[in-house]
C-alpha cells in the first residue's frame, strides 16, 4: 500500500525586508529539507509578500506513521531555524 503524506507550514520570515532577502531564506530552507529528507519541498502561498510564506511539503511510504513522523520531524527542523518563526501547520493522508 502507498502512503502520501502532505504538510502545508505557514512561515514568517522575520528578517525579510525584500523578495530578495525572502527567497534567499526560502530557498535555504529548501535545500536544507529536500537533502535531509527524500521529499519534494516548494514555496506554494504568499509569493510576493516579502515577510510570509507557505512551503508545501509531499513524501510516498508504504507506512502512515512513517510517513507521519518524517514530515514532524521536518516541521521541527524549520522550527528551529532561527530565520523563520513557524505560523501554522497541517498534515494530510492522501
Amino acid at each position: 500500500m502507498m502512503v502520501v503524506g502532505v504538510a502545508e507550514i505557514a512561515l514568517e520570515i522575520t528578517d525579510a525586508m525584500t523578495l530578495k532577502d525572502k527567497r534567499q531564506v526560502v530557498r535555504s530552507l529548501l535545500a536544507r529539507i529536500r537533502n535531509s529528507f527524500n521529499v519534494s519541498a516548494a514555496e506554494v502561498g504568499q509569493l510576493n509578500a516579502h515577510r510570509q510564506t507557505t512551503l508545501g511539503i509531499a513524501g510516498v511510504a508504504n507506512e502512515k506513521a512513517y510517513v507521519h513522523g518524517m514530515l514532524e520531524k521536518i516541521v521541527d527542523l524549520i522550527e528551529r531555524d532561527g530565520r523563520v518563526l513557524l505560523l501554522d501547520y497541517s498534515i494530510e493522508f492522501v
